[in-house]
């Protein structure tokens, strides 16, 4: 935990809790909600429409996830069990006030879901074609294409035009919002930080729920916050015994298995490539505030790793990550995988081989949300750290 209280992370987490009232109270005027899902879906759309974007998606309730298997195959990811069960059970406030879900097809588990909730939960459903060949210029072409369509859908939906000016707004908005998260997560590089990376994320994903401007308000006073606390964030040359990176399938709110394990057993995360908080925000720049602009963008950013790409070495997932582990000085990298979370599965071996190649020591975890492997995870994280530690003590870190 950090050493002293951050009031601007407090308010943070009571304007969270006091959001889904918010948004009932606006539905009850008129506005519309969507919720969304997944990567690439540009949420500048949403907003510069005037609906109110929910950025869903929560893990860790073993018990929903046994409700969503009763309606999708047990073969799939707890994530996309659990979001089945979200849907299933509706006691989730913000499930409570969605108008529409919109989904885009980055992974393919998530597009079932939408096809599930439409014809089980008669959910209103709106789907964005995302390319498996996004490297190629007819993939950009093909992007171009649905993301028109589904803006037009949108508009026909919503009942209103997408207006430039608004959408250039939007674009600018979520731009600063991007900046912010990314300043947020370099107080990480640094020593002994005023905030925890349990906190940085926690701050990062309140932005799935509160209103773009608010949380950029919120954002810009936690930093501030922590500016007062310790001055600039900067590169220190000592840094802490043992500084964890990781990556792999997302870990969404609720879900703090893993992270419990590895702070009770001495380790510090220090950064992540995970899709579910910094990587959203890394290497997209809307040129020209437009759809085809945001197609554009969207594509051209640091690649899912649902999506099929096979040359290690013009790999920007790769590269990203390679990047990141420097940046945020990581002594060693644990790869967190789903279980039937197939395609960062397969990732897990070609990752562990390129990081082996830069001398970055490499664990992977295979888990789902419930706790009947939280002994076998501990003891595997409690050897890994130590070893890691020993070995930081032999060269003198």
């Amino acid at each position: 935990m950090c050493a002293r209280r951050l009031e601007a992370l407090e308010t943070i987490r009571a304007e969270v809790l006091a959001r889904p009232a918010q948004i009932k109270a606006e539905r009850a005027k008129g506005r519309k909600v969507v919720g969304w899902l997944n990567y690439n879906l540009p949420e500048e759309l949403l907003h510069a429409l005037g609906v109110i974007p929910v950025h869903l998606g929560w893990g860790g309730d073993d018990h929903l996830v046994d409700v969503g298997a009763r309606y999708i195959s047990t073969k799939n990811c707890v994530f996309v069990r659990q979001t089945v069960g979200e849907f299933a059970e509706k006691t989730n406030p913000f499930i409570q006030e969605l108008d529409l879900l919109a989904v885009e097809a980055t992974c393919m588990q998530l597009f079932r879901v939408a096809e599930l909730v439409k014809y089980y939960f008669k959910v209103e459903t709106l789907v964005l074609g995302v390319p498996r060949n996004f490297a190629t210029p007819e993939g950009l072409t093909y992007f171009k294409a649905e993301l028109k369509h589904f803006t037009e859908r949108l508009e026909s939906w919503a009942g209103t035009k997408l207006e430039p000016k608004k959408l250039q707004d939007s674009v600018a908005l979520y731009a600063e919002g991007r900046a912010l998260v990314r300043e947020l997560y370099d107080f990480q590089a640094v020593r002994k930080p005023a905030i925890t990376w349990r906190e940085t994320v926690e701050a990062v994903q309140a932005g799935n729920f509160l209103d773009r401007e608010r949380h950029n308000a919120l954002l810009r006073q936690l930093i501030a916050e922590l500016n007062a606390v310790e001055g600039p964030a900067r590169i220190a040359e000592d840094y802490d015994s043992v500084r964890l990176f990781l990556s792999g399938s997302l870990i969404p709110p609720g879900d703090h298995k893993l992270l419990d394990i590895i702070e009770a057993n001495g380790g510090r995360v220090v950064g992540d490539d995970l899709w579910s908080s910094l990587i959203a925000a890394l290497d997209l720049e809307v040129k020209e505030a437009s759809v085809d602009g945001l197609a554009e963008a969207y594509l051209a950013r640091v690649p899912h790793g649902a999506l099929p790409y096979l040359d290690l070495d013009s790999d920007r997932r790769v590269a990203n990550l390679k990047g990141l582990i420097k940046h945020f000085r990581a002594h060693a990298v644990i790869y967190h995988t789903l279980r039937y979370c197939d395609p960062y599965t397969f990732k897990a071996n070609e990752t562990k081989e390129v990081l082996k190649k830069e001398g970055v020591p490499f664990l992977e975890i295979h888990t789902e949300y419930a706790g009947s492997d939280y002994e076998a995870i501990r003891t595997r994280i409690e050897a890994f750290v130590e070893l890691l530690r020993n070995k930081n003590a032999l060269v003198g870190v």
